[in-house]
């Protein structure tokens, strides 16, 4: 793995062996194509963060930080060694928490973001639930992009909550939906 474009372009990333499925280089290249222009000084939400890729990738093409979730023991390791590999520790918050915890513990803080990747491990409806839980939470800045990531077998609606799927793409066995908040498309649909 590798960070693909921007500040740390071609940068390598360890990986972690087993039950950590990362997301490739190809759909990452992919879902950032998909995003350009939001990703700058996005504040990034990375659920089930796995080894980073996603919200390291998002640093190096200008997000101004980032919240990386992540349970699993040896993806904590690797995400760990990687934050000190590209020297991110100043931009980057790791909770080692479930991902519902988590996610209770951001909001009581207040925290809002406008970038939330959301990968969990696949088949055993993470996405969904996970989902789920965004649109009430609080996490949620006005302008926020979801992006879901599960098995092309999993279903993910069209709308969940406040959330409104924008576009989804299949990449092989990966299904990657982009959700954004109803009220403000619809408002920048009658603006423009």
């Amino acid at each position: 793995m590798r960070i693909i474009a921007g500040e740390f372009k071609g940068r390598r990333l360890a990986a972690v062996r087993g039950r950590v499925r990362p997301t490739s280089d190809k759909v990452r290249e992919a879902i950032f194509s998909i995003l350009g222009p939001q990703v700058l000084e996005a504040r990034v939400l990375d659920l089930f963060a796995g080894t980073g890729a996603l919200s390291l990738e998002a640093l190096s093409r200008g997000a101004r930080d980032a919240v990386l979730v992540e349970e699993h023991p040896a993806a904590l390791r690797v995400l760990r060694e990687n934050l000190a590999t590209l020297e991110l520790h100043e931009r980057v918050m790791v909770l080692a928490l479930p991902v519902s915890a988590a996610i209770r513990k951001l909001a009581g803080q207040a925290r809002q973001f406008s970038l939330i990747f959301l990968d969990p491990p696949y088949g055993r409806g993470l996405a969904l639930s996970t989902l789920a839980a965004l649109p009430d939470s609080g996490l949620l800045r006005p302008e926020a992009r979801v992006v879901a990531e599960c098995h092309h077998r999993e279903a993910l609606p069209e709308q969940m909550g406040r959330l409104t799927l924008l576009q989804s793409r299949r990449y092989g066995d990966t299904h990657v939906a982009f959700y954004g908040i109803r009220k403000n498309l619809q408002e920048q649909e009658l603006s423009g």
